[in-house]
């Protein structure tokens, strides 16, 4: 994988290392930043807009599920479909939380898939917006107004944990890391996506993405808390687990659409596992 040999100069010749981060609410969870939890509570009954403020996650979900969906059934040895039942639900059986859910866009194909989900987010509209769509699918779909810190402290553990596209919106995230982790079953996986603290993130995911192309709204990310890919493979390492694999994500104009890519420069996913106990 070679994590350390991929990074890139930040803007203004930043050395690498761990990624600043801004201080959360002292009244709350250590990795819930109050600003960035408004920010998208105003957003809450636009997640399943495909053409509003969340086309870009509509876009690269397609990327992601499949990602997911064939990390976990490898690390479970599962067979994804020599029998119809496989093939139609190869996640059945396993017990997936998705960590900043949203208004749902993945905990509904998990769903779909098999899993048994609970999905959390610390913005409640969220939550709310997310129970509604699932149940006008018929989705039976554990949503929480919570945070991964909350459901530590009380003992969840499962299968899979998904953390995709927070990272770069917590306030502390050695402790949102830690709780993640705990809450992993042995031989289990977590699942990180995030953007690269790179120039090349910088113009393409704040320049173009928020300021020119209007893909997102603008003020939804700051560069300082992108994460390098070394940094994230020490991140999870001192919390207890094994990067398995890494995958860049990018984007192809002339396609229209997202694939997994070796390029690490902008977009990432991550899969890693915790030992077996």
């Amino acid at each position: 994988m070679a994590a350390d040999e991929r990074e890139q100069q930040s803007p203004g010749g930043a050395e690498a290392g761990d990624a600043p981060r801004a201080a959360g609410d002292p009244g709350a969870d250590p990795s819930v930043d109050p600003a960035e939890v408004a920010r998208f509570a105003a957003l809450a009954e636009r997640w399943w807009d495909r053409h509003g403020a969340f086309r870009a996650l509509h876009a690269l979900n397609p990327v992601r599920i499949a990602y997911v969906r064939d990390a976990l059934i490898a690390d479970q040895r599962r067979d994804a479909g020599t029998d119809g039942a496989a093939g139609l639900k190869p996640l059945a059986g396993l017990r997936v939380l998705d960590v900043g859910c949203g208004g749902g866009l993945m905990a509904e194909p998990l769903c779909r898939l098999g899993a048994e989900v609970v999905a959390i987010d610390a913005a409640e509209p969220n939550v709310q917006a997310a129970r509604l769509h699932a149940e006008e699918q018929g989705l039976a779909i554990d949503y929480r107004h919570a945070t991964a810190e909350a459901l530590a402290a009380d003992g969840e553990r499962f299968d899979a944990v998904l953390a995709l596209e927070i990272v770069e919106h917590v306030a502390d995230l050695d402790a949102f890391a830690a709780a993640c982790a705990s809450l992993v079953n042995p031989g289990g996986s977590l699942v990180v996506a995030t953007l690269n603290r790179t120039v090349a993130a910088y113009a393409l995911a704040i320049v173009a993405a928020e300021r020119i192309l209007g893909w997102l709204p603008a003020g939804s990310h700051d560069w300082s808390r992108f994460v390098r890919p070394a940094e994230m493979v020490r991140l999870l390492r001192r919390h207890g687990l094994a990067v398995a694999d890494m995958q860049g994500m990018v984007y192809n104009p002339l396609a229209g659409g997202w694939t997994t890519s070796p390029n690490l420069a902008v977009n990432y996913i991550v899969h890693a596992r915790k030992p077996d106990a």
